[in-house]
């Protein structure tokens, strides 16, 4: 995440904390020629009065990519590592490219991928997508403060990040990093989510994202703040624990983000018995304890949790037909009640018979 910090200071945040919290002439003076001198990082020095100054000195958070600073780089009281600065950055950063994620990968899934049929279920809520809308906008800044504390660990220099590919424990590892942190953070949320559905915790962490019966594309977000940020806690672990490559790092934070949404989209491509995709999940949402795994059925099937979706809903003529639907409402509707006692919903078609 340094990468992205480094590009965002260059181009819109150095300007933002020069005008905010801006150095002293003489301090922005001292800064660029120490830049322009030396290639450490940062360094101490004793000024005439051997009073310790502490003098920002720029590198490049990549040799692979990187942006020449400007003139506001060094014109901040708050230099770009002040541990503040980066914290109160990093924030910023996650929320808002968060929201822009959501919001545009979760329409475009809405708008030329899931099936307005759905709308016609009988467990669909009434006002459902603004609600999943605002129960994301609610938890998103929470949980970004919660992610940024971790990017700032490992921007600090704490993690096992690596910059070239030269750099990987072995030559194939480049490639392994891959699968390895798939399997790895798979079962890590495997055991979180499942923990989620004790009692003690499913009515008030994970409750919330279970509202939605038959999601839609905006649900991927729609969580407890604490229970979000707890299934996104293996993501954050991997680089502290195994060594990741940077843009590796960032590829994988857009794609975990990417395929939340995907597997909220109700359009069931992978009837496999490996991919935990959407028909998978759609399960999960309908019957609650089952396929408590994030990409692949393994630890579902080893933990005796896994739950095959219907071949019904693979076909197009019977996924989205009243005979399958009123099936699932009836096995739905006695889970729920172990599950949670009470249905408290307000389902769209009840409302529609009222009216009738």
């Amino acid at each position: 995440m340094d990468i992205i910090l480094e590009i965002v200071d260059t181009l819109l945040l150095d300007r933002i904390y020069a005008t905010l919290l801006p150095a002293s002439p003489s301090s922005y003076v001292e800064q660029k020629f120490n830049n322009a001198t030396t290639t450490t990082f940062s360094s101490m020095r004793e000024s005439a009065t051997s009073t310790p100054q502490y003098t920002y000195i720029y590198e490049p958070a990549s040799r692979l990519i990187s942006l020449d600073p400007t003139e506001w780089t060094y014109s901040s009281s708050w230099p770009r590592d002040n541990i503040f600065r980066q914290g109160i950055s990093l924030f910023f950063i996650v929320w808002f490219f968060g929201l822009i994620l959501y919001f545009l990968c979760a329409s475009l899934s809405y708008y030329f991928v899931f099936d307005k049929a759905t709308f016609k279920h009988p467990k669909y809520l009434k006002n459902q997508i603004r609600m999943e809308i605002s129960q994301a906008n609610r938890a998103m800044p929470l949980m970004s403060l919660l992610t940024a504390l971790c990017m700032l660990a490992e921007v600090r220099g704490y993690s096992k990040l690596y910059d070239l590919p030269s750099e990987a424990p072995f030559g194939w590892y480049n490639v392994l990093q891959f699968p390895f942190f798939v399997l790895f953070t798979d079962l890590c949320i495997y055991w979180i989510h499942r923990g989620l559905h004790h009692p003690r915790v499913y009515k008030t962490l994970h409750k919330p994202h279970h509202k939605w019966i038959v999601p839609t594309p905006y649900a991927s977000h729609a969580f407890h703040p604490l229970d979000g940020f707890a299934q996104s806690i293996p993501y954050h672990l991997f680089p502290f624990l195994f060594p990741l490559q940077k843009f590796a790092y960032i590829a994988l934070f857009v794609f975990i983000n990417i395929w939340t949404i995907f597997i909220h989209d109700g359009e069931y491509y992978a009837n496999s018995p490996l991919i935990n995709g959407a028909a998978c999940h759609t399960a999960h949402h309908l019957y609650f304890n089952f396929n408590y795994g994030q990409f692949t059925t393994l630890w579902d099937r080893l933990g005796g949790s896994y739950r095959k979706p219907d071949e019904e809903w693979f076909k197009r003529e019977t996924k989205m037909g009243q005979k399958e639907w009123e099936k699932q409402s009836r096995e739905m509707e006695k889970i729920v009640k172990e599950v949670e006692g009470r249905d408290d919903r307000g389902y769209l078609t009840e409302d529609v018979k009222k009216v009738q």
